[in-house]
């Protein structure tokens, strides 16, 4: 699968299928309004202390999801699976967020690597 992380863009798979997410305007947007974000600077340090739960990983996976062109609803999301559990999922949030804002999601990543 291509994909093009200049755009923003990264490669999941999920439910044994190939993705691509990106965090498209249109779906930082999304995320501003759940989050009654004031703007993208609120939005990068809510996401930057890497304290987030799982509803907060199934809005930005959704985002994400959303903003690479597929059509799927928050209740999609939740439901899927990726190799890794939890734990994957923290670090495919981790990859879109730093490719996107350029900012380490710093404990998501140490939770996902005590793991190994």
């Amino acid at each position: 699968m291509m994909v093009n992380a200049r755009r923003g863009e990264i490669a999941a798979v999920l439910n044994d299928k190939d993705w691509v997410l990106c965090l498209t305007l249109g779906a930082l947007a999304g995320l501003e309004a759940a989050y009654e974000a004031e703007d993208l600077s609120a939005l990068i340090a809510r996401f930057s202390t890497g304290s987030l739960k799982a509803e907060d990983m199934i809005r930005i996976v959704t985002a994400g999801l959303r903003g690479g062109g597929h059509d799927v609803a928050e209740d999609d999301v939740a439901d899927m699976r990726i190799d890794g559990g939890a734990v994957g999922f923290a670090r495919l949030v981790a990859q879109l967020l730093e490719v996107t804002f350029g900012v380490s999601t710093e404990k998501s990543e140490n939770v996902a690597q005590s793991k190994n």
